[in-house]
Formats: C-alpha cells, sequence, structure tokens
C-alpha cells in the first residue's frame, strides 16, 4: 500500500516508474518515468549548488516542461519554489527575486542574459540553466526531511497598494488545494488536461497538482489566438480546461473555429480569476453543449473558497457557489458578529489551504489571517482568511459576490495593485497626479484605465504608455491614459476613486 503524499513530490511517487504520458509542450512528449528522471537530475544540480533546506528558487522560464520539472525538482530539494510569471519585465522580476531573498534563479539559456541584468546590484541570487540542470548526476539528490507544515512555495500577487507580495503556501496547502479540487470535478488517471494558466498563478498551479497526483496527462499550450486552444482541445482529446474570464470572452468572441467544431472529450470547463458575465456562460453552453461548466471563487492567500456546480447554473446565475470541501466559508459584518442569511459582509475562509501569510510582511499578514472569532482556543480555534470581498450567504449555503473591500483591479485574472502602475506613471516625470482605476470590460472584465493631470499642455500620451509597456506586464499597462485638469477629491482630501470609475461608468 503506497504512503500518503506528504510533500508535493511526493504526488509524483506512484507514478515514477509509468510510461503514461504526463506532459505534452509542443511537438514534445515526457512520460512519468521520464518526469521523475528528470525532476531527480535537477534536484540534484540545486543541491550541488548550495541549495539547502527553506532556501528559495525562483523559476523564471516559458511555459513548458522544464518549469513543470522544476517546481517539483525544487520540493525534492528540500527548497522553496517561487515561479515568476514569463510576461513579467526587469524590475518586477528583480523585485521578487530580491523579496524572497532567492539562492538561484532557475532559467535557460535564451533568458539568462536579461536574468543577469535584471539582478545586478539588487540580488545576490546563482543563475542555474535548465540545460545544465538535466545532465546532473541523480545520484546526488538530498533525503526528504521537510514536513507537510513546511513552507513549499511563494506565489507573488498584487495587492490593493505598493508592490507584489509573496503568499505562502506549505506543503499541506498545496496538496490539500489538489485534493480538493479533484474531489469537486471528478478528476481521474484517464484525464486530459489543457493547461493555459501561468504556473505563478494558484489555480494553474493547481491543475498541474491535481493532474500528477491522478497520474494523468497535462498539455501545456501558449495560444496566440482562440483558435489555437480550439484546435489543442480537438487535437488532444482534451477533457478538461481551466481558464478565466478573458480566456471565454475570446472563445465565445474571437475563435470563428469553435461552432465548428465538435468537442465531444471535453468534459468540464472551470473558472477562476473573476466573475464571468452572464452572456458570456450562455455562450460557452450553447457551443459547448456537452461540456459542464464550473464557475468558482477564490483568492492566493486560501486558494479556492467557493463553487457552483453545473446543475445550478440556472438556478442561481448570479452565485460564486457554496464552500468547496473541507472547507467553511461565512460571512463577518461590520460589528464583527456572523452574518445571517441576506446579510452582508465580508467573506472569510477557515480550512486547510489557508495560507502562512506573506513573506516577510507581518502587518499585512495581521489585516488578512485572523484569529477564529467564533471559536476559542479550547474549541480547537484555528487561523481563518478575511478575503477583502463582500459577499451575501443565501438560505442554501450559496453565496452571491457583492464587490472589493478594497481599490484592487481584477483583469484578465490578475489582481493588479492600482498604485504599483501609478508609481511607474509619476517617475516619468509628466504628472502631478495620476489615478489608476478598473472599468468594466467584456474581455477582461475590467480593464486597467488611468486619469492623470499632466504639468505641461499638450502632453503626448503614447510614449507615456510606451514607456510603462517597457517596464510593467502587458496586462498591467492601462489600454487609455485620460488627461484632466484636476482629480475628484474626498473630503479627507484624498483621491475619490470611486467618482472617477462612477463618472466613467455612467457616461458609457
Amino acid at each position: 500500500m503506497s504512503k500518503s503524499p506528504v510533500l508535493l513530490h511526493h504526488l509524483l511517487a506512484p507514478h515514477a516508474q509509468s510510461d503514461r504520458p504526463a506532459l505534452i509542450d509542443g511537438a514534445r512528449e515526457l512520460d512519468y518515468r521520464g518526469m521523475n528522471e528528470r525532476v531527480e537530475r535537477f534536484a540534484a544540480a540545486l543541491a550541488g549548488a548550495g541549495l539547502e533546506r527553506g532556501d528559495r528558487a525562483a523559476i523564471f522560464l516559458p511555459r513548458g516542461i522544464e518549469e513543470c520539472v522544476a517546481i517539483f525538482a525544487v520540493s525534492r530539494a528540500m527548497g522553496v519554489f517561487v515561479p515568476i510569471n514569463a510576461l513579467l519585465r526587469g524590475q518586477q522580476i528583480s523585485h521578487i527575486v530580491a523579496d524572497c531573498a532567492a539562492k538561484v534563479v532557475i532559467t535557460n539559456r535564451t533568458l539568462a542574459p536579461m536574468v543577469a541584468e535584471c539582478l545586478q546590484g539588487v540580488a545576490e541570487a546563482r543563475i542555474l540553466l535548465v540545460e545544465d540542470m538535466a545532465e546532473a548526476d541523480a545520484a546526488g539528490s538530498p533525503r526528504d526531511v521537510n514536513i507537510g507544515e513546511d513552507l513549499a512555495a511563494i506565489l507573488y500577487t498584487s495587492g490593493s497598494t505598493g508592490r507584489p507580495k509573496g503568499v505562502m503556501l506549505s506543503h499541506r496547502n498545496l496538496l490539500a488545494g489538489a485534493r480538493i479540487v479533484r474531489t469537486y470535478l471528478g478528476i481521474t488517471p484517464d484525464e486530459r488536461i489543457l493547461s493555459v494558466l501561468p504556473l505563478s498563478f494558484d489555480y494553474g498551479l493547481n491543475q498541474l497538482l491535481t493532474s500528477v497526483e491522478q497520474g494523468a496527462l497535462t498539455v501545456i499550450l501558449t495560444f496566440r489566438f482562440g483558435d489555437d486552444i480550439v484546435k489543442a482541445l480537438r487535437d488532444h482529446r482534451i477533457t478538461a480546461l481551466a481558464g478565466v474570464p478573458t480566456i471565454w470572452a475570446i472563445l465565445t468572441k474571437a475563435s470563428p473555429l469553435l461552432p465548428k467544431t465538435e468537442l465531444p472529450h471535453l468534459r468540464y470547463i472551470t473558472n477562476s480569476g473573476g466573475a464571468v458575465p452572464s452572456q458570456t456562460v450562455a455562450n460557452l453552453r450553447r457551443m459547448l453543449p456537452h461540456t459542464n461548466v464550473f464557475l468558482m471563487y477564490g483568492l492566493t492567500e486560501a486558494f479556492r473558497s467557493t463553487y457552483l456546480p453545473p446543475e445550478e447554473l440556472d438556478r442561481r446565475p448570479t452565485s460564486i457557489g457554496k464552500a468547496i470541501p473541507e472547507c467553511e466559508i461565512f460571512i463577518v459584518k461590520e460589528d464583527g458578529t456572523r452574518a445571517k442569511a441576506g446579510e452582508p459582509g465580508i467573506l472569510v475562509h477557515r480550512g486547510p489551504t489557508v495560507s502562512l501569510g506573506y513573506w516577510n510582511r507581518p502587518e499585512d499578514t495581521a489585516r488578512v489571517l485572523k484569529q477564529n472569532p467564533f471559536r476559542t482556543k479550547d474549541q480547537g480555534g484555528d487561523i481563518v482568511c478575511y478575503s477583502g470581498d463582500l459577499a451575501v450567504e443565501d438560505e442554501d449555503g450559496f453565496f452571491s459576490f457583492i464587490g472589493r473591500n478594497d481599490a484592487m483591479i481584477k483583469s484578465s485574472g490578475y489582481r493588479i495593485s492600482p498604485s504599483e502602475v501609478e508609481e511607474v506613471i509619476m517617475a516619468t516625470g509628466r504628472f502631478r497626479q495620476v489615478a489608476v482605476i478598473g472599468l468594466p470590460d467584456d474581455f477582461a472584465g475590467q480593464k486597467v484605465h488611468a486619469v492623470a493631470v499632466a504639468l505641461e499642455p499638450n502632453t503626448a500620451v503614447a510614449p507615456v504608455l510606451q514607456t510603462v509597456a517597457s517596464t510593467l506586464a502587458a496586462y498591467m499597462v492601462p489600454r487609455d491614459l485620460e488627461l484632466v485638469e484636476n482629480l475628484p477629491i474626498t473630503p479627507n482630501g484624498k483621491v475619490d476613486y470611486r467618482q472617477l470609475v462612477r463618472e466613467r461608468t455612467d457616461n458609457g
């Protein structure tokens, strides 16, 4: 009888000698035996480079087989993996590597010069190339000494203010997330999962872990057009696809191949990263009549919180669903009391997926992770996660989202800090004030929009946006930079973001 997994890389152990396909990346394919062998080699290379228990290893690689292997290898080497989205730019990369004090950065020969430039004068991390790691002697792999409570990963996510913060996830957190999602989606070894989400995104990572747990197949796709996704669904006989609102908008509005393509194998699609418009859901159901649609809600600090079963879509079209297995979700009112059905308040998550908090940010952690207000220590009191989202629960235990309780923008599945974008625009030296807001958008859920007061009349907007695009990831760059004479101010003297949004929403 095989042991239950305790650490992330233990998910691979039951399949280590299997010739079942594990990963497909374009024309390349790797079976589970080959994946395990490569993980051992990578882990030996990390140990040889001096990575010790608890050391952070940043991973900056294109989506593909090597990135997947590197994640398991860092766990196997007793380190903490820090995946960096390949869309990020220099300052963002250097911030993450320096902030988590990474000992090594795993990358490839093509990206290494750019990474080296990013780290110059900022971080002391050693650069390891996957091309060299693949040649290491697997006999040098270290022995397991970690336990499930140990830190396994740091995922960087934007908050409402400042630069991205690192969310700390234990091995127990990650294994619980894989187990829970596998349970309610009914994932089996026969699943063929299409991976289109970055592994730096909690749900993109969860897809990989869930697939490996079951010994299923993950097909990795980097797409440019919606029809690229449709072709992959068809050609690889994909059974499962996870996406964010942008992907569903692209598939339903900009993928001419989808209505013409039979996809009998596609068992389910599932959403995260923001609400999907009801019309988009209706279009998906019409175009994919034999496919179950699971809508989900969550946050990196607690992974998933709720899911809406497909059979509830018609009855509860605006609901974010009920609590995921093994977790309890409840609403806390402004006065600190537990809300009854129909009473709005902050959504709070309790369960094994609640993270360890933010890396090296105790004050930020204390604002999100708090002692359970309704269970004393002698009742097994625990730490719960305050989401910052306003929601309401109905009599049947289903929740509906009301809105964010902060200024966060959620665009294309990414959480974007307005102040981080404002800082870059202000650094151009051309503006007295800048406010960045999120406006409704059919494709992205919200689009990033900047409103600014220029220092000089006739300031050209295009060069500013080009400068911003060279500094920030593409999804963070404002679609438009609107020049105004002044910004609305609240009675407390702060920029009135709500009025900015209201004026632009009401005016269409």
